[in-house]
């Protein structure tokens, strides 16, 4: 399997077509009519969702049990404690659904606690006992309905620390109890709207990039604000723990941004060539300055504009990468508490929802270019 190289922004040579919200481009700059693989797109949104989902297990779950007492439990809200992960990715999913993109992802299992979270289909339960069988290889499938086609592909959900494994074990509901860290626990089941196009005899699927880009983005955003909302702004009310920017060393919670940065150098060691990262006209940290003039533009019309994301094409030597940058907004009033009060803070008056930065979203157009699978810890 071939390895991409991925690209640092900071470091390459850039090439841009225009500088706006919505984009025109040269002949020579255009969006293939292809658009992206839609299995390279599933891989990105399951990187992203299981990359999250893998820091909250280890970073907060089991770290905060282990060094403060923190529980994870099923009754989160009435015992003052962090939600279980499943719990964390069910409520990210349905902020993502809330938003009306086609794009759905839910957590499935032969054994399931709640039967709710079995399959509803036999191909469902195909694709749970194909991924049982081989972890590796996701199961996939094209459902048509009238003029709409959507992908669906079922990925082998892991237990990737073993309180996850020791949660399903013990609970009173679960049909299984002798799971181990690393083993399947069941299949996160990922669906969203692609387009089909035959020509030359040959039928082609894909997505549109702008679409993709809009995919990734869904779940971040998801991600970031359920964790505000839910884990940082609940329990730093609460009195129960709070967020730091040493959290290591303090044994406390990870701030939101850094929830999401640790989430991203954790794809990174994927090699997908996808990437994500938080940037700012005001950053506390140096290294999340823009690192071009279209992430500088692009900065300054959400700060005058924050309803649109700004869109485009990059180039690096021969390839081409779609990049876009979304309005990174203060989601909860600690986001605001955190800027304003930080002493390296170029900017010290942000308000709640008011935009603090953007989040840039970057992968190549390159159809050639080879996936990896997710597996913690590899």
């Amino acid at each position: 399997m071939r390895t991409p190289t991925r690209i640092l922004l900071l470091l390459c040579i850039l090439s841009w077509a225009w500088m706006a919200p919505v984009i025109e481009t040269s002949a020579e700059d255009s969006v293939p009519l292809d658009g992206v693989p839609p299995d390279r797109v599933a891989h990105y949104l399951h990187s992203v969702i299981e990359g999250s989902r893998t820091i909250y297990s280890q970073y907060l779950v089991e770290r905060l049990k282990e060094t403060v007492g923190l529980d994870a439990t099923e009754n989160w809200e009435e015992d003052n404690t962090l939600p279980l992960p499943a719990q964390f990715l069910a409520m990210t999913s349905e902020h993502v659904r809330s938003q009306n993109l086609g794009l759905s992802y839910k957590l499935m299992s032969l054994w399931p606690i709640n039967p709710k979270n079995g399959p509803a289909s036999l191909l469902e339960k195909k694709g749970l006992q194909d991924v049982l069988a081989s972890p590796d290889d996701p199961f996939v499938w094209i459902e048509e309905n009238k003029n709409s086609l959507s992908y669906n592909t079922i990925f082998a959900d892991k237990a990737v620390t073993r309180q996850c494994a020791a949660c399903h074990n013990n609970h009173p509901e679960s049909p299984k109890k002798d799971f181990k860290l690393g083993d399947v626990l069941g299949g996160i089941h990922i669906q969203f709207p692609i387009h089909r196009r035959t020509e030359g005899g040959k039928t082609d699927h894909y997505v549109l990039p702008e679409m993709a880009a809009d995919y990734i983005h869904a779940i971040l955003e998801a991600d970031r604000t359920i964790y505000a909302q839910y884990v940082v702004h609940r329990l730093e009310k609460k009195k129960v723990n709070y967020a730091s920017a040493n959290w290591w060393e303090n044994n406390a919670l990870l701030l939101p941004a850094q929830f999401l940065l640790n989430a991203s150098e954790l794809i990174k060691t994927l090699r997908l060539n996808f990437d994500y990262r938080l940037i700012s006209l005001w950053p506390i940290n140096p290294n999340n300055r823009p690192a071009n003039e279209f992430e500088r533009t692009g900065l300054k019309f959400m700060s005058e504009s924050p309803h649109h994301p700004v869109k485009g094409i990059m180039r690096s030597g021969n390839q081409k990468y779609f990049q876009a940058i979304y309005p990174d907004r203060a989601v909860t009033t600690s986001c605001v508490k955190c800027h304003n009060a930080h002493p390296d803070s170029p900017k010290n008056n942000f308000l709640l929802n008011q935009v603090m930065g953007g989040i840039v979203v970057s992968f190549p157009l390159d159809r050639e270019e080879g996936l990896v699978s997710f597996t913690p810890g590899e």
